[in-house]
């Protein structure tokens, strides 16, 4: 398991767009993580007022950081950013409310260069609540955090 500060030295983001609590797994071209959904969270505010509901796009983001963890400990990747090149066949499947806990699975579908294709799905409990494929362009990192001591993903 990696605890939040290694996600803190891992990834370029921030309060309030680090979106991912806790990575379980990185490793074998695979990633685990998980994103605590709660009502403080800012998006909330407007993202229904009376009907609260994690909009699409940060799910993906959430995902898409997910990814990026397991990318960041590939030694040609570790000192870089990945910056969406593609999101494809992406379906949302139900709702994520406050009280909701996202399993997000990825697994490396594809690596040329510093382009990378990941397979992510999201869950709560047994219930698929989203699903793509992410494609990243992976840019050196100008400043920022640094990698942990890289490691394959293949």
């Amino acid at each position: 398991m990696f605890d939040a500060q290694w996600l803190l030295n891992v990834m370029p983001h921030r309060y309030p767009f680090l979106l991912v609590d806790r990575i379980l797994e990185a490793e074998d071209g695979r990633a685990v993580g998980l994103k605590n959904v709660t009502l403080n969270e800012p998006f909330f505010q407007g993202h229904f007022p009376g009907q609260p509901i994690m909009p699409g796009v940060l799910i993906v983001e959430a995902m898409a950081q997910v990814a990026s963890a397991l990318l960041y400990r590939a030694p040609e990747y570790s000192r870089t950013t990945g910056l969406f090149a593609g999101i494809d066949q992406t379906r949302f499947r139900r709702p994520v409310v406050p009280g909701d806990q996202l399993r997000i699975e990825t697994e490396l579908l594809k690596k040329r260069g510093p382009i990378v294709r990941c397979r992510a799905r999201a869950w709560v409990g047994d219930e698929l609540a989203a699903e793509g494929v992410l494609t990243f362009a992976m840019s050196a990192r100008r400043d920022g955090p640094a990698s942990t001591p890289p490691q394959s993903v293949t």
